[in-house]
């Protein structure tokens, strides 16, 4: 069998099967990364989005926030700044694509965060500006959850928008430091307890896994599979090669000719007949 193993035919079938299982390790290690770091988004929704909510400045500093700290609940007391609200462009809702509206908020404990208060539909045209429900002029009362600020698109806007949510561009639009993450509105109120008009409340998180382990395991079984196949291929060579040589030896000596190999019989062969 080794002399067909080595032969210039499965030599290069080996080579090539090589050249498949190196890539399909790196392949299911890509897909295993993607699955880690999906896996470790979910967790930290999953332990922070109902937890029970801190003091904004408890969490945030003007440092950028970690990410161990995402998705956590927050509270804060204050004041809207209604003349810096902020509209992010080209933000998805359902499918369809509008502004998320960013309004920068004082707290009582001092610092100023960044309240992403929701999504509204763009204009009828796209040099209009949408209708925004204005931000509540007196004191109230936010709750949400902190996200980490964004990388720059580096697209320069019109004033008072902007291309993603990144905090060191926003700092300067409102010529204010900022606390080192943003806030997802989830609720707000004032003082009487109700809660006053806002843009539509951002879609909930997506902690589904998706299929990355699942690919990760099949490029790993992958590796294996293709030297399987080779070894399937050198062995009915090798068989095919006893059988040749048999017939040639009884040839030769005058001897009966082997038994021929049984072919297995397929089911559609036996429905065709």
């Amino acid at each position: 069998m080794l002399r067909v193993l080595f032969s210039r035919r499965w030599l290069g079938a080996l080579a090539a099967a090589l050249v498949f299982a190196i890539a399909a390790f790196f392949l299911g290690q890509w897909q295993w990364h993607r699955y880690e770091g999906k896996a470790a988004k979910a967790d930290r929704i999953n332990t922070h989005y109902n937890a029970p909510p801190k003091p904004v400045t408890d969490v945030l500093t003007t440092a950028p926030m970690p990410l161990a700290e995402d998705w956590t609940r927050v509270t804060a007391r204050g004041r809207y700044a209604v003349d810096q609200t902020l509209l992010v462009r080209n933000r998805p809702y359902e499918g369809t694509y509008g502004y998320e509206v960013l309004v920068p908020f004082t707290a009582d404990t001092g610092g100023t965060v960044l309240v992403d208060r929701g999504w509204v539909q763009n204009a009828a045209t796209a040099q209009a500006l949408p209708s925004v429900p204005a931000a509540p002029t007196t004191e109230v009362t936010v709750t949400g959850w902190v996200r980490q600020s964004e990388p720059s698109l580096g697209r320069t806007l019109p004033a008072g928008q902007l291309a993603s949510i990144n905090l060191a561009e926003a700092a300067r639009q409102v010529s204010r430091p900022l606390l080192g993450a943003y806030v997802i509105l989830e609720v707000e109120r004032l003082p009487d307890g109700t809660a006053p008009p806002r843009p539509r409340a951002l879609e909930a998180p997506d902690t589904d896994l998706g299929p990355h382990q699942a690919y990760a395991f099949q490029w790993w079984m992958g590796m294996v599979g293709v030297f399987v196949l080779v070894g399937f291929g050198v062995r009915r060579d090798y068989r095919d090669g006893l059988d040749d040589r048999a017939l040639a030896h009884a040839t030769a000596y005058g001897g009966p000719p082997p038994p021929p190999r049984q072919k297995k019989t397929r089911i559609w062969d036996e429905e065709d007949g």
